[in-house]
């Protein structure tokens, strides 16, 4: 588990939006949806 997919999912967390989250994590939703599975 790394610090960024933690990140990740609190961004998931506080949007409620895998979308938003990607968005203002700067990431392809694809690739948030990669990091969050992998936790």
């Amino acid at each position: 588990m790394e610090m960024q997919q933690i990140r990740y999912f609190l961004a998931v967390a506080e949007t409620l939006n895998f979308t938003r989250a990607a968005e203002k994590c700067n990431i392809s939703q694809p690739a948030l949806t990669r990091a969050i599975k992998a936790l």
